[in-house]
């Protein structure tokens, strides 16, 4: 133990500790409510991206329940961005700026799905959505990796349309089913249940949609998705063949349907029987008029589709 020396003789004794000063008090930040108007604009952005973009998911987004469309809407806005970067470069732009322009959307959504906050306004949308439903990265990397198979590839064999298609479409059903599961008590259980259905729904709208754009992809964009396909070879074995498979996904995806929660089986109930009518009508038409024209379902005969959709369930 030790002792402190005893102080010398006339020694000035030390001062004593300085008084604290109260330190000033500052005030803690005033709560705004600023970041919540950025988001409600940043959602009115995302709406306004499929607005202008997608006349046919507006007629089966409508008969979604809020807040479900509003994040089904931040989904497909992120999906059509990055979808025209591919599709519609700038007249003096070149395949190496779509690439970096691609790049850049995927870091902005890595960082926004991190923090919850992006300059980039759909980019925002999709991330509020994203973390509030539990998106991440396992569904939006092969998402940009089938976008950037677009900028690379002109033709597909079996394993890379696989692998295109997961990306490109069942990842985005995949997507949706989490905003659909959103709040549910059970979400994860019926998650891993509806799955497959979602996956399988994905793939149909995106096979039907390459029949139907056989022509343009091949004419415009240069490509050819289906293996081994070229637009010149299409007949009527052939048309049937990839039909039959679509209709096997539909079918599939019926069953999955049918056990979504009501805020959004209606609507997806009501774009199930849009393209299993497409199908239909693809099954009807000779190939030469495929290769040569974008098959449709008239205003008039959709709205009856989809009453039909609506009173009897899946088609």
């Amino acid at each position: 133990m030790t002792h402190d020396a005893a102080e010398p003789p006339g020694a000035t004794p030390p001062a004593g500790p300085t008084p604290l000063r109260p330190r000033a008090v500052r005030p803690a930040p005033a709560v705004t409510t600023s970041h919540l108007l950025y988001d409600r604009v940043a959602e009115a952005s995302a709406a306004l991206v499929i607005k202008r973009y997608s006349t046919s998911f507006g007629v089966a987004s409508r008969l979604l329940a809020e807040p479900t469309r509003a994040h089904v809407r931040n989904i497909y806005a992120l999906v059509r961005v990055a979808d025209e970067i591919v599709d519609a470069p700038r007249p003096d732009g070149d395949r190496a700026q779509q690439a970096r322009l691609l790049d850049g959307l995927q870091a902005a959504v890595h960082e926004a799905l991190a923090t919850g906050h992006s300059a980039n306004l759909v980019v925002h949308a999709f991330a509020r959505t994203a973390r509030e439903a539990g998106i991440g990265a396992d569904l939006v990397d092969p998402f940009f990796a089938s976008m950037r198979m677009d900028l690379s590839r002109r033709v597909h064999d079996e394993e890379s349309f696989a692998a295109y298609v997961y990306g490109s479409a069942e990842v985005v059903g995949l997507m949706c089913l989490r905003a659909f599961l959103l709040g549910r008590p059970h979400a994860e259980e019926e998650y891993a249940d509806l799955r497959e259905g979602a996956q399988r729904l994905g793939a149909a709208f995106q096979k039907v949609n390459f029949l139907r754009d056989l022509a343009a992809d091949a004419d415009d964009l240069g490509r050819s998705y289906f293996p081994g396909l070229t637009s010149a070879d299409f007949d009527v074995a052939t048309r049937d063949r990839l039909l039959d498979d679509i209709d096997a996904d539909l079918a599939a995806a019926a069953v999955a349907v049918a056990k979504l929660p009501a805020s959004s089986r209606r609507a997806v109930c009501a774009a199930h029987a849009l393209f299993a009518e497409l199908s239909r009508r693809l099954r009807r038409t000779p190939p030469a008029r495929i290769r040569a024209e974008r098959v449709r379902v008239p205003g008039p005969h959709k709205a009856r589709v989809i009453a039909r959709a609506l009173t009897r369930g899946v088609a």
